[in-house]
């Protein structure tokens, strides 16, 4: 059986001019399923067309009872995740009997519900389109998408063997049209697709929350296509993924709720669940409040739908308006209201000092030292007081933090500031700026930066950095991934970022600003 998580966020508007107007409901319900898919033994091994579509039958057969689950809950629009159909870790031929050639729908309108007979060997968009006719809802999913290369194509950049393999993402509207494809751009490890030869800006629009954009997985830490839509000024983003976690810096929930933050976007986030391969985290997020999932150790191994009512964002639809609502953060069974007011409870309230520029203007401290966090050399300081500031550089990029721990001497939890400023290169390349507060899995330095699920030590913070991007992603981890919404979260014109929390629910596990270099990622 699958549990459903429901989230119901209010959101009213009111003129401007003192006289309530009638409420306007610019809200609509997404839902986006975590599934647990029936994979292909061998995925190495070639199968027959007949073969694959049986083996993504019992997959779809899935998608059908939680679309009618979502649609039974209200859901306008339902996201399923990366790799959901076939699985992964095919070659490129053995991915063959999975290939469907979809039609652009930019250049021609079809409803393969209904028009099943225009093109052979498209059973699983059939069988897609006609789940979104028969719930009436929006529907996104991705499959392997098979594209002949054109003869105008410069034979340099056409596969040898005469055509493209893409990591696809479909949408279809609420009566089976097909309307939007999106080729995935960055590849992780994916030896069965091509990148596309130009990165593909895809967007799709519906009648109850304006315009969405497209993106998958590892998308998402890169300028193209995610920034180019944030820059057209894209405020609802679709991410189907099979993400892998990784704590403490990129687990799933924890930076899908950083991203929906720092961007300022509603992020309707699909991913897998598949212990093996530490896969779970999904989520309904928006700046100010978050529905999500995230299996705990021990938990069954199984899907999870979630459905949330959320705010409209895209300016386009509500004329200009901006949406305000309380935020809330739910996960399964914990809630934190952020005040984000710009004030701060007096017994809480941080002084504010711009971190130190250079590393020279930092006093030098014995309990400085250079350990490896997700791959990165880290430059950690530890957190030996009860109450105090303290400062950490890596080369000219400083963080500072000002904290208080709670309880004080209760625990014997290892804390640790963590800076890093340079192009990480392991598993992708991609250059970053980090401040982050983590605790250490052990009681020795040399822990720190390793991989910490829990934690009991709560902490009253101030965390701040100077960063040379506009892009940096403030996240809030405590124990047993859960969570919370900061307190309160600053801006400066000269790219300090600050971020405040206090009345934390549980222990903390990692506070991060998480700052991406995109303009020197090719340097």
């Amino acid at each position: 059986m699958f549990l459903l998580v429901v989230v119901f966020v209010s959101v009213s508007l009111t003129s401007a001019v003192g006289q309530t107007e009638p409420a306007v409901d610019y809200s609509y319900v997404a839902a986006v399923y975590e599934h647990n898919l029936v994979l292909n033994p061998e995925p190495r091994v070639p199968l027959s067309r007949p073969a694959a579509l049986q083996h993504m039958q019992k997959n779809l057969d899935v998608y059908e009872e939680q679309a009618a689950l979502a649609a039974q809950q209200g859901a306008q629009i339902l996201v399923f995740p990366e790799d959901g159909l076939q699985g992964f870790n095919f070659s490129r031929s053995s991915i063959s009997g999975y290939l469907e050639t979809i039609p652009d729908p930019q250049q021609e309108s079809w409803n393969p519900c209904t028009e099943s007979g225009k093109y052979n060997n498209t059973e699983v968009l059939q069988r897609l389109s006609c789940m979104a006719r028969r719930h009436n809802l929006y529907l996104v999913a991705n499959m392997a998408d098979l594209q002949p290369c054109p003869l105008k194509t410069d034979p340099s950049s056409c596969p040898s063997d005469g055509h493209w393999q893409f990591n696809t993402n479909v949408v279809f509207r609420s009566d089976g049209l097909l309307v939007a494809r999106y080729h995935k751009h960055n590849l992780y490890f994916e030896e069965a697709f091509d990148t596309p030869p130009q990165p593909e800006i895809t967007t799709f629009d519906t009648p109850f929350a304006g315009k969405f954009g497209l993106i998958i997985c590892f998308d998402i830490l890169f300028h193209e296509p995610t920034v180019t839509l944030l820059e057209k000024g894209v405020r609802q983003l679709i991410f189907p993924t099979a993400w892998m976690n990784q704590l403490p810096l990129l687990d799933a929930i924890h930076f899908q709720r950083a991203f929906s933050i720092g961007a300022n976007v509603t992020l309707l986030a699909a991913n897998i669940r598949n212990d093996r391969l530490i896969m779970t985290g999904s989520g309904i997020y928006t700046p100010s409040s978050a529905t999500y999932h995230h299996a705990q150790k021990g938990d069954p191994e199984k899907g999870r739908l979630l459905v949330a009512r959320v705010p409209v964002l895209d300016p386009a639809l509500m004329g200009q308006n901006v949406v305000t609502q309380e935020g809330v953060v739910r996960g399964e069974s914990t809630s934190s209201t952020a005040t984000d007011s710009g004030h701060c409870h007096k017994e809480n309230c941080f002084d504010s000092p711009p971190p130190p520029e250079t590393a020279s203007s930092v006093l030098s401290s014995p309990t400085t030292l250079i350990s490896s966090m997700m791959y990165d050399p880290f430059t950690f300081i530890l957190l030996n007081e009860t109450e105090s500031k303290v400062n950490v550089c890596d080369g000219t990029f400083c963080c500072h933090l000002q904290y208080r721990r709670l309880p004080p001497g209760d625990s014997k939890e290892l804390y640790a500031l963590g800076a890093f400023a340079g192009t990480h290169t392991v598993n992708g390349r991609y250059a970053l700026q980090v401040c982050a507060l983590v605790r250490c899995a052990g009681s020795d330095v040399s822990s720190c930066g390793q991989e910490v699920e829990e934690a009991e030590s709560k902490m009253d913070f101030l965390l701040e950095g100077r960063f040379g991007t506009r892009y940096v992603y403030p996240s809030l981890l405590v124990n047993k991934f859960v969570l919370e919404q900061p307190e309160h979260l600053e801006t400066a014109a000269d790219g300090r970022v600050t971020m405040k929390h206090w009345n934390m629910t549980d222990g903390l596990v990692t506070a991060c600003l998480y700052g991406r270099m995109y303009h020197l990622d090719n340097e």
